[in-house]
Protein backbone atom coordinates (compact mmCIF):
# COMPACT_ATOMS: atom_id res chain seq x y z
CA UNK A 1 0.00 0.00 0.00
CA UNK A 2 2.51 2.53 1.16
CA UNK A 3 4.52 1.73 -2.02
CA UNK A 4 1.27 2.27 -4.80
CA UNK A 5 0.93 5.58 -2.44
CA UNK A 6 4.72 6.65 -3.10
CA UNK A 7 4.13 5.80 -7.18
CA UNK A 8 0.69 7.92 -7.11
CA UNK A 9 2.95 11.24 -5.42
CA UNK A 10 5.56 10.87 -7.94
CA UNK A 11 3.23 10.76 -11.03
CA UNK A 12 1.37 13.61 -9.39
CA UNK A 13 5.03 15.60 -9.15
CA UNK A 14 5.79 14.42 -12.20
CA UNK A 15 2.39 15.20 -13.82
CA UNK A 16 2.62 18.62 -12.52
CA UNK A 17 6.06 19.65 -13.97
CA UNK A 18 4.83 18.20 -17.36
CA UNK A 19 1.52 20.38 -16.95
CA UNK A 20 3.76 23.52 -16.06
CA UNK A 21 6.02 22.83 -19.55
CA UNK A 22 3.86 21.22 -21.91
CA UNK A 23 0.21 22.42 -21.61
CA UNK A 24 0.88 25.05 -19.61
CA UNK A 25 3.06 26.26 -23.11
CA UNK A 26 0.28 25.37 -25.29
CA UNK A 27 -1.94 26.76 -23.65
CA UNK A 28 -0.83 29.64 -21.76
CA UNK A 29 2.61 30.67 -23.01
CA UNK A 30 1.85 30.54 -26.70
CA UNK A 31 -1.73 32.41 -26.61
CA UNK A 32 -0.25 35.05 -24.74
CA UNK A 33 2.71 35.81 -27.47
CA UNK A 34 0.38 35.14 -29.85
CA UNK A 35 -1.99 38.22 -28.64
CA UNK A 36 0.80 40.06 -27.65
CA UNK A 37 2.53 39.83 -31.31
CA UNK A 38 -0.42 41.06 -32.74
CA UNK A 39 -1.15 43.76 -30.92
CA UNK A 40 -4.97 44.46 -31.43
CA UNK A 41 -4.57 43.49 -35.36
CA UNK A 42 -6.63 40.42 -35.79
CA UNK A 43 -8.89 40.89 -33.52
CA UNK A 44 -12.31 41.37 -33.39
CA UNK A 45 -14.66 44.40 -32.03
CA UNK A 46 -14.98 44.49 -28.42
CA UNK A 47 -18.54 42.97 -27.13
CA UNK A 48 -20.29 41.83 -24.09
CA UNK A 49 -20.62 38.46 -25.28
CA UNK A 50 -17.02 38.11 -25.27
CA UNK A 51 -17.27 36.97 -21.61
CA UNK A 52 -18.89 33.54 -22.52
CA UNK A 53 -15.28 32.61 -23.39
CA UNK A 54 -14.99 31.76 -19.92
CA UNK A 55 -17.30 29.02 -19.84
CA UNK A 56 -15.10 27.14 -22.34
CA UNK A 57 -11.59 28.23 -20.44
CA UNK A 58 -12.96 27.17 -17.43
CA UNK A 59 -14.33 23.58 -19.07
CA UNK A 60 -11.48 23.12 -20.48
CA UNK A 61 -8.83 23.61 -17.43
CA UNK A 62 -11.34 21.62 -15.14
CA UNK A 63 -10.80 18.87 -17.95
CA UNK A 64 -7.77 18.85 -18.36
CA UNK A 65 -6.99 18.48 -14.24
CA UNK A 66 -9.54 15.97 -14.04
CA UNK A 67 -7.75 13.51 -16.90
CA UNK A 68 -4.19 14.45 -15.22
CA UNK A 69 -5.69 13.50 -11.66
CA UNK A 70 -6.62 10.15 -13.30
CA UNK A 71 -3.31 9.58 -15.06
CA UNK A 72 -1.80 9.60 -12.21
CA UNK A 73 -3.51 8.36 -9.59
CA UNK A 74 -5.00 5.58 -12.26
CA UNK A 75 -2.82 4.73 -14.40
CA UNK A 76 0.35 5.19 -12.17
CA UNK A 77 1.76 7.43 -15.21
CA UNK A 78 1.65 10.92 -16.82
CA UNK A 79 0.76 12.42 -19.57
CA UNK A 80 4.34 12.59 -21.10
CA UNK A 81 5.09 10.21 -24.19
CA UNK A 82 7.95 9.19 -22.40
CA UNK A 83 6.49 8.28 -19.16
CA UNK A 84 2.55 7.22 -20.04
CA UNK A 85 0.27 5.27 -17.44
CA UNK A 86 1.25 2.05 -16.74
CA UNK A 87 -2.29 1.06 -16.65
CA UNK A 88 -5.16 2.13 -19.35
CA UNK A 89 -7.39 4.57 -18.15
CA UNK A 90 -10.73 4.09 -19.10
CA UNK A 91 -12.54 5.75 -16.32
CA UNK A 92 -13.66 9.20 -15.67
CA UNK A 93 -13.88 11.56 -18.90
CA UNK A 94 -12.27 8.96 -20.62
CA UNK A 95 -15.73 6.80 -20.74
CA UNK A 96 -16.95 9.59 -23.35
CA UNK A 97 -13.66 10.00 -25.32
CA UNK A 98 -10.35 8.64 -26.01
CA UNK A 99 -8.40 12.39 -25.94
CA UNK A 100 -9.91 14.19 -23.23
CA UNK A 101 -6.88 15.97 -22.09
CA UNK A 102 -6.22 17.49 -25.54
CA UNK A 103 -9.93 18.34 -26.40
CA UNK A 104 -9.11 20.55 -22.62
CA UNK A 105 -6.49 22.36 -23.72
CA UNK A 106 -8.26 23.31 -26.94
CA UNK A 107 -11.53 24.06 -24.99
CA UNK A 108 -9.29 26.01 -22.86
CA UNK A 109 -7.15 27.96 -25.84
CA UNK A 110 -10.78 28.42 -27.44
CA UNK A 111 -12.33 30.02 -24.60
CA UNK A 112 -9.38 32.79 -24.61
CA UNK A 113 -9.59 33.31 -28.77
CA UNK A 114 -13.58 34.15 -27.71
CA UNK A 115 -12.49 36.29 -24.44
CA UNK A 116 -9.85 38.25 -26.00
CA UNK A 117 -11.86 38.63 -29.56
CA UNK A 118 -8.85 36.97 -31.59
CA UNK A 119 -8.68 35.87 -34.45
CA UNK A 120 -5.09 35.00 -34.36
CA UNK A 121 -5.47 32.64 -31.35
CA UNK A 122 -8.12 31.08 -32.71
CA UNK A 123 -5.93 30.22 -36.21
CA UNK A 124 -3.85 29.03 -33.36
CA UNK A 125 -5.42 26.65 -31.88
CA UNK A 126 -6.50 25.26 -35.55
CA UNK A 127 -2.97 24.70 -36.06
CA UNK A 128 -2.09 23.06 -32.53
CA UNK A 129 -5.58 20.09 -32.88
CA UNK A 130 -4.13 19.70 -36.44
CA UNK A 131 -0.50 18.76 -34.84
CA UNK A 132 -1.98 16.83 -32.22
CA UNK A 133 -4.17 14.80 -34.17
CA UNK A 134 -1.91 13.52 -35.99
CA UNK A 135 0.25 12.67 -33.22
CA UNK A 136 -2.22 10.99 -31.86
CA UNK A 137 -2.84 9.08 -34.93
CA UNK A 138 0.89 7.91 -35.99
CA UNK A 139 1.99 7.98 -32.76
CA UNK A 140 0.20 7.71 -29.85
CA UNK A 141 -2.61 5.26 -30.54
CA UNK A 142 -0.17 2.80 -32.24
CA UNK A 143 2.03 2.90 -29.32
CA UNK A 144 -1.02 2.44 -26.91
CA UNK A 145 -1.85 -0.59 -29.34
CA UNK A 146 1.59 -2.11 -28.59
CA UNK A 147 1.61 -1.52 -24.80
CA UNK A 148 -2.14 -2.79 -23.61
CA UNK A 149 -3.30 -4.93 -27.22
CA UNK A 150 -6.54 -6.37 -26.93
CA UNK A 151 -7.30 -4.26 -24.15
CA UNK A 152 -7.09 -0.59 -25.89
CA UNK A 153 -8.38 -2.05 -29.31
CA UNK A 154 -12.19 -2.95 -27.89
CA UNK A 155 -11.74 0.51 -25.76
CA UNK A 156 -10.95 2.34 -29.26
CA UNK A 157 -14.23 0.47 -30.84
CA UNK A 158 -16.40 1.58 -27.71
CA UNK A 159 -15.01 5.08 -27.66
CA UNK A 160 -14.54 8.17 -29.93
CA UNK A 161 -11.40 9.85 -30.59
CA UNK A 162 -12.35 13.40 -30.18
CA UNK A 163 -15.96 13.73 -30.14
CA UNK A 164 -18.14 11.56 -27.62
CA UNK A 165 -21.29 10.27 -28.49
CA UNK A 166 -24.14 10.74 -26.28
Amino acid sequence: MMERKGTVLWALFKTAVFTLVVPGSVGVLIPRFVLLDTGGTYRLPAAEWRWIGLVPLVAGACTYFKCAWDFAVTGLGTPAPMDMPRRLVAKGLYRLLRNPMYMGVASFVVGQAILFGSVAVGVYIVCVWLICHLFVVFYEEPTLRRKFGAEYEEYCRRVPRWFPRF
